[in-house]
């Protein structure tokens, strides 16, 4: 499929999905939390913004390779693929399913097949490892913080070592690749391994090339490696951030630590049912199980729900907006060229 097809096509599931939201929220329910929220809910949507950029930063630290010119991207056509990428894969019913493609058809022209699919797959690697550290960070901070029962004590102990072999599988993929074994595994399973032998042979040199790229990452831009991982561990940090303000708006008395707690245990449930379009049910229920579990009332999770969906639905409004931007990095393809 063309850029320009893809574009269309997610424009169209955009404008379907925004209307949903819309739609399931309510219009008048959006306007009575906005008011709610007050002054409050400007440095909700201004924490997301300083995120986006921590994102965009972590993304051009990947793209760039000083011996290739061309990598040098500017960081507004790096911000707005970070942006359009998360907003195609908020409408989108498999998480980061939707917003990879596009991003890898833009950086195409100016990067190639081969390197622009290696860039979005080492950011994606890396927007998830980051993810599982976050984890296992907050799982010591609610040890430490939160009167925890046996139950709770062996449930974070699960965790625990869930992360630590998910960390684990990380650095092994950072340093082998897992393209081509992933391949390999794929032409094993009944009714796909037909399809999948074909796509592995006719494209055997890109597998190879993108597995080299994220070898070379971990092994020997080892720096670029932990700035990345940084740039993006503190965005997992900051996106407490909206559930501190929120909580505040209304007159909780939440501490940074306790909003830090709220975060990690609803992006966790949110995760483990991520075949939810825009995470519908499953964020609210993170939120009321996470806030009770600090000794906050659970209904309040509703409430920070709906203003973290209004937040999303302003986001996927700017995201969209710079789909239908020319890209510059079509420009400054044509410009080394």
């Amino acid at each position: 499929m063309s850029s320009k097809a893809y574009k269309a096509l997610f424009m169209a599931i955009g404008i379907l999905s925004l209307g949903y939201m819309i739609y399931g929220t309510g219009p008048l329910v959006i306007w009575e939390n906005i008011s709610r929220t007050g002054i409050w809910f400007i440095p909700v949507i201004g924490s997301w913004l300083v995120i986006y950029i921590l994102n965009a930063l972590a993304f051009r630290s990947i793209i760039r390779e000083p011996n290739l010119p061309e990598s040098n991207l500017s960081f507004w056509s790096v911000l707005k693929l970070t942006v359009s990428g998360y907003a195609i894969n908020y409408i989108t019913p498999f998480v980061a399913l939707g917003g990879e493609p596009y991003r890898i058809l833009e950086l195409k022209p100016a990067l190639g097949i081969q390197k622009a699919t290696s860039s979005v797959l080492l950011y994606s690697l890396m927007h998830m490892f980051s993810h599982v550290i976050f984890w296992l960070v907050s799982i010591v901070l609610i040890v430490a913080v939160v009167p925890l029962n046996n139950v709770m004590l062996a449930g974070c102990g699960i965790l625990l070592v869930t992360g630590l072999v998910l960390g684990y599988w990380f650095i092994n993929v950072y340093k082998k690749g897992f393209t081509v074994s992933t391949f390999r595994l794929l032409e094993k399973i009944p009714f796909i391994k037909t399809k999948a032998r074909a796509f592995a042979l006719k494209n055997s040199e890109t597998l190879y090339e993108v597995d080299e790229q994220i070898r070379i990452l971990y092994a020997e831009r080892r720096n670029v490696f932990y700035l990345s991982l940084f740039y993006e561990f503190v965005a997992r940090v900051i996106g407490c951030a909206e559930i501190f303000f929120t909580a505040h708006a209304i007159g909780l008395g939440m501490s940074l630590s306790e909003s830090l707690i709220i975060s990690s245990g609803s992006s966790l449930f949110a995760n483990l049912i991520f075949f939810f379009p825009m995470q519908l049910g499953t964020r609210e229920g993170g939120l009321a199980l996470a806030l009770s579990s600090v000794g906050f009332a659970a209904s309040q999770g509703i409430f920070i729900g709906i203003v973290m969906r209004i937040r999303e639905i302003v986001w996927i409004i700017i995201g969209l907006a710079l789909i239908t931007k020319k890209s510059k990095v079509k420009q400054e393809a044509a410009l080394v060229e």
